[in-house]
């Protein structure tokens, strides 16, 4: 007999059709002879919805009590779906995060799992239940709260249930046949990958696809449990995510290029150019809960002593990151600082690039071919990354695709209705 864990996103339970849908799914895996644990997302905006009601009652509503009131979206779309299992005929018991053992940090709306106990799962399933579980939630054992885990809650809540459990499996249900060489919607001839590692994945789900949560990739990593994305509007075998299967070769092999456009660069001008200016203005962006991105330092002038630091991070921290700064500013003695939002990060992921210097100038070469200047640039072993301006994004990811021998004959299929 297999464990499998699936997990369904919003759009797969959007509405209670597509709920009866994920159930006869569920079922059918049931009745070929497996154990099943399924997460599922709140309904469609059921979240947004929810956040545009607590805002309506106040402008900054209580973190504790909005980790209240978001996870009764994923309660809702777990219990229906166990309504939508019975009635099929079949044994099914819905359960809230803490119910299921899930226990987080006391961060309200960002927690961390830190263990996960499931013996009532365990207890479920060997009385032939199917089990569900609210994604998205756990429990603090510092406060006795209810916390939610932020982005990607769901994808990490299934993951951590399959490395608990000890799963053969997580499968990921989502709007697209799997993980694609590049988005469909801007590369029509991507490619649908069979396999990825871990790592490639990693650093395609930090490079802007959205496929798969970074931080869900993360902890598959370290646990060692396989991923199956794949599509749960259709058949296709999608894509499997887990170790290394290059087969020890040292040559290069592309995976795909990914693209982002929800970062912003802030840039910090005529830096002193002492010892700790950087580390400081590294921590002051980091507290003020600034993901950092990528930092780049300029040479320091030699006549002036200064440098320039430029900060890419999500266009949502630059406000707060911004005033930290310039609350900054009379102690580093900069000269001021600048916010750039009209930028695009495109990155190449692959394998052995460090040590295949035509990749870069490839790379770099494809892209001045295209017009495109090449503002930052960062490399590593597996990813070459670099901004460029919002409009350019587009063709460079098409040029990129092409230059690294990435398209196929077939065109990918995005799914109606959700624009993927």
């Amino acid at each position: 007999m297999v464990l499998i864990v699936q997990k369904y996103g919003g759009s797969s339970v959007h509405s209670t059709d597509r709920i009866k849908r994920v159930a006869e799914r569920v079922v059918a895996t049931h009745r070929e002879g497996h154990d099943v644990v399924v997460v599922l997302s709140a309904m469609g905006d059921t979240t947004d919805e929810l956040l545009d009601l607590a805002r309506q009652i106040t402008p900054l509503p209580h973190p504790r009590e909005l980790d209240m009131l978001f996870t009764s979206g994923e309660r809702i779309s777990n219990a229906l779906a166990a309504m939508a299992i019975r009635a099929l005929g079949e044994r099914a018991c819905s359960l809230s995060g803490p119910q299921a053992g899930v226990f987080t940090t006391a961060d309200h709306g960002n927690a961390q799992i830190i263990e996960v106990a499931p013996q009532r799962i365990r207890r479920e399933l060997d009385r032939g239940a199917i089990v569900l579980v609210a994604g998205f939630q756990g429990l603090s054992r510092d406060t006795d709260d209810i916390t939610t885990l932020g982005r990607g809650g769901s994808d990490t809540t299934a993951i951590a249930l399959a490395a608990a459990l000890k799963a053969d499996v997580c499968e990921i249900y989502t709007d697209v046949d799997g993980v694609y060489s590049a988005d469909p919607r801007i590369v029509p001839n991507a490619g649908l990958l069979d396999h990825i590692s871990y790592e490639a994945m990693q650093e395609m789900a930090a490079s802007g696809s959205k496929v798969l949560a970074l931080r869900s990739v993360e902890y598959a990593r370290r646990c060692g449990v396989p991923i199956h994305v794949r599509s749960a509007y259709g058949d296709k075998p999608g894509t499997t995510v887990s170790g290394s299967a290059d087969g020890g070769s040292e040559r290069s092999t592309i995976t795909g290029v990914a693209h982002d456009t929800s970062g912003a660069k802030v840039t910090v001008l005529g830096v002193p150019d002492h010892a700790d200016a950087v580390g400081r203005l590294v921590r002051t962006v980091a507290d003020a809960g600034g993901e950092i991105d990528m930092v780049v330092q300029n040479a320091a002038q030699p006549t002036g002593g200064s440098t320039d630091i430029t900060f890419v991070l999500p266009k949502e921290g630059a406000p707060a990151a911004l005033t930290a700064l310039r609350e900054l500013r009379p102690e580093i003695g900069f000269e001021e600082v600048t916010h750039d939002e009209d930028i695009g990060k495109i990155s190449l992921i692959g394998t052995g690039m460090r040590t295949s210097p035509g990749v870069t100038a490839t790379f770099c070469e494809t892209l001045a071919a295209t017009g495109i200047n090449i503002e930052i640039i960062s490399t590593s072993e597996i990813r070459i990354s670099v901004l460029c301006r919002t409009t350019q994004v587009a063709a460079a990811v098409r040029a990129l695709h092409t230059a690294f021998d990435l398209d196929t004959t077939e065109k990918a299929l995005v799914h109606a209705g959700t624009g993927r």
